[in-house]
């Protein structure tokens, strides 16, 4: 991005995408991620002139905060736009391995023509729990690739080589872990949907990620320090991802099924009810 460039950035969303963006000083355009359109955005909702404009657009599924996933036609759908206006994709597929039920998300790059316009950004933090170790890659488009290479040579020295030989272990040994690790998340899921639900709280089934995206009366800073006073349980407010996050709250699958249905006790005893 060239100062004034306009990047479409998903709310709620990562933050990153929109601050990185404005570090460059580019301008975010937000595409709402709303539950009547499963949470993903609206392409035809993009007014032309700002399609035509757009340089970059950022997408994430399976994604957070909202644990909405996306299907192929909605790849096909967006690799089209992107050819219409010239615009690079980056697809943060963080999330890729951690899915439940049978469920398999699709890359971004199994859809033909893909790799024209995008790459795709992947992390070691959740599927194999390195989380701050920082280890990633990308995949896609060859000289979008060659450029993020050029970038990251000059603004950071690279991996501690210990962090890469764990990363290569990782990837090339079994994935018995992950799969391992997928039935643990499942488990917890299942406890926290049955919880909330009984506490009255429209959840609704999640196939990917370790979020659950939970509608609240009001604000969402307000639902999370009450919960966080009456109960001693955190929880992230949905504002903190965007404005179009109002309205809800993230809790993540990071405790074991024990805690948790620990908290749904404490929030059933200190009348944390909605509906």
């Amino acid at each position: 991005m060239n100062p004034g460039d306009i990047s479409l950035v998903p709310d709620p969303a990562y933050p990153v995408y929109n601050i990185g963006s404005i570090l460059a000083d580019g301008k975010p355009y937000k595409m709402p991620l709303l539950a009547q359109n499963d949470f993903l955005p609206d392409l035809d909702a993009i007014p032309s002139n700002i399609a035509e404009k757009a340089k970059l657009m950022f997408l994430n599924y399976p994604n957070n905060p909202t644990s909405a996933i996306a299907s192929l036609k909605f790849f096909e759908e967006v690799v089209d736009f992107a050819n219409e206006n010239d615009i690079l994709v980056i697809h943060d597929n963080a999330y890729s391995e951690m899915t439940y039920d049978g469920y398999k998300a699709p890359s971004f790059l199994n859809v033909s023509g893909a790799k024209n316009v995008g790459i795709e950004m992947h992390s070691l933090s959740k599927t194999y729990n390195m989380t701050g170790w920082r280890l990633g890659f990308a995949v896609g488009n060859r000289e979008i690739i060659a450029g993020l290479g050029k970038v990251k040579t000059n603004v950071d020295s690279g991996a501690f080589e210990s962090v890469q030989e764990a990363g290569i272990s990782a990837l090339n040994g079994s994935q018995d872990c992950v799969r391992e690790m997928n039935q643990v998340y499942k488990q917890r899921r299942d406890a926290l949907l049955s919880g909330l639900r009984e506490l009255g709280f429209d959840v609704k089934p999640l196939k990917a990620t370790f979020y659950v995206w939970v509608p609240v009366k009001g604000s969402s800073l307000d639902f999370t320090k009450m919960l966080l006073e009456k109960t001693g349980i955190v929880a992230t407010p949905g504002v903190g991802f965007g404005e179009y996050g109002e309205g809800y709250i993230r809790f993540a699958l990071t405790q074991p099924v024990e805690r948790i249905k620990e908290g749904i006790e404490r929030m059933h005893n200190r009348k944390v009810y909605l509906g």
